[in-house]
């Protein structure tokens, strides 16, 4: 059985690959009825995306990904039912792509020196307009024949620890839980797997996680066997954090050819979506 329910997506409003319009109709032939738009440090596409929900009869959940920081490490958080209009989620947003765009320039810097000119106009071409992010230069280095695909990208250049990897002083993690609850939201830590911590770490970051306000942990991101989601939903219930699960779909491929196609979760787990005070499609 499926769920009719996806948390984690992204439009061309930062690296998707889809409008946020076409997103929402292609999540709908897949019979998602509740699909968050969540992209990279920026709203932009809510009001796109809202409008085709209603044109297709799905709920849409307005959301966010903000990049933060966590003893050093880079974690990201999703923020579901934000208030796009509240001023302070607004200027911390604004903040976000000053940071962006400095990572940016020093990204293109670094691509120079290792003999990739044009870097940055190639990346603010792709990005046309949207939020500037690393698959933007992964993907300009592949279609300047640079590189013969994305991942081959990250792994040699892009990538922790590649020679054109740059830090950014993201803020701390507590405070982009603060500012998502501030206006409104739910905080989501996302794909908590995917940062590779020890299980020690991993415990330490959901427990400083819970102490600073965050709600909800994506027990399942993209694809998951059983044993993973079995041990996100023990880690989730021990914390009182409730489960939220997404595609973090980007854009149509081999593998991944619709948002939405995610198993449903098992039976009587606590999730984000059925909370006291939320409303829309069961």
């Amino acid at each position: 059985m499926h769920s009719d329910t996806d948390l984690h997506t992204h439009s061309t409003a930062s690296d998707g690959h889809l409008p946020p319009a076409e997103l929402v109709a292609l999540a709908a032939g897949a019979g998602v009825r509740r699909l968050a738009l969540t992209d990279h440090d920026t709203v932009a596409g809510l009001d796109e995306a809202r409008a085709a929900a209603v044109e297709h009869g799905v709920t849409l959940v307005p959301g966010v990904e903000i990049s933060s920081q966590w003893r050093r490490q880079e974690i990201h958080v999703v923020g579901l039912w934000v208030d796009e209009s509240d001023a302070g989620l607004k200027a911390a947003l604004a903040e976000q792509v000053d940071r962006r765009e400095e990572r940016a320039e020093r990204i293109a810097r670094k691509l120079r020196q290792k003999g990739y000119p044009g870097a940055l106009e190639g990346a603010v071409g792709l990005a046309d307009g949207a939020t500037l992010t690393r698959p933007h230069f992964a993907r300009w280095l592949v279609e300047a024949g640079h590189m013969p695909d994305v991942a081959t990208a990250f792994k040699k250049l892009l990538g922790r620890g590649g020679p054109a990897a740059v830090r950014v002083g993201w803020p701390e993690l507590g405070q982009v839980v603060g500012r998502i609850r501030a206006a409104g939201g739910v905080a989501v830590l996302a794909h908590p797997l995917k940062y590779r911590l020890t299980a020690t770490r991993l415990r330490a970051l959901l427990d400083d996680f819970a102490e600073a306000g965050g709600g909800a942990m994506e027990v399942r991101c993209g694809p998951h066997d059983g044993d993973r989601l079995r041990h996100c939903l023990r880690l989730a219930e021990e914390r009182e954090l409730l489960a939220s699960h997404g595609s973090d779909f980007h854009l149509p491929t081999r593998w991944q050819q619709t948002p939405g196609g995610l198993p449903a979760l098992p039976e009587g787990t606590a999730t984000v979506w059925n909370r006291e005070g939320v409303s829309g499609v069961g």
